[in-house]
């Protein structure tokens, strides 16, 4: 794990109690080597924002477990856990947030892609041709530039 923290929108303020929240998150990726990304939904935080799908873990979750519970309920898509495993982790210092992504690459699924929350989706190659781009998904297309 990096030992810095991304800061995103560096000019507002935060509180200073804050817990981390942890998320997995998914990087899906096809057969033709493109990578899945969706937009927040409206009524969240940065709604609009182009990011890679996933979700808060809840108590007692294992990071696959929480990002197969998280893209069936968003995506409608199904991973197996014994074809996905954590890749990158990111801390990123959100005005509202501090969050600990945890990033799966992820290459079988099964279902169709069903947009539950109303997001928008796209498969995208480097550079992405989508904006704006969550400042949490950006660290994670220089390191699929790397082809780390």
């Amino acid at each position: 794990m990096p030992n810095k923290a991304l800061v995103a929108d560096a000019d507002l303020p935060r509180s200073l109690n804050r817990n981390i929240t942890e998320v997995a998150v998914g990087v899906l990726i096809d057969s033709q080597g493109r990578y899945l990304m969706t937009t927040r939904p409206e009524g969240k935080v940065y709604a609009g924002y182009w990011e890679f799908p996933g979700g808060k873990l809840e108590v007692g979750e294992t990071v696959v477990q929480a990002l197969h519970r998280e893209l069936i309920e968003e995506i409608g898509i199904t991973i197996s856990a014994a074809h996905t495993a954590i890749w990158r982790a990111q801390m990123v210092d959100y005005p509202h947030a501090l969050v600990r992504l945890h990033f799966c690459k992820v290459s079988q699924w099964s279902g169709q892609l069903t947009m539950h929350e109303g997001q928008t989706f796209e498969w995208v190659t480097l550079p992405p041709n989508v904006a704006p781009i969550l400042p949490g998904a950006l660290p994670v297309l220089g390191w699929l530039s790397d082809k780390a």
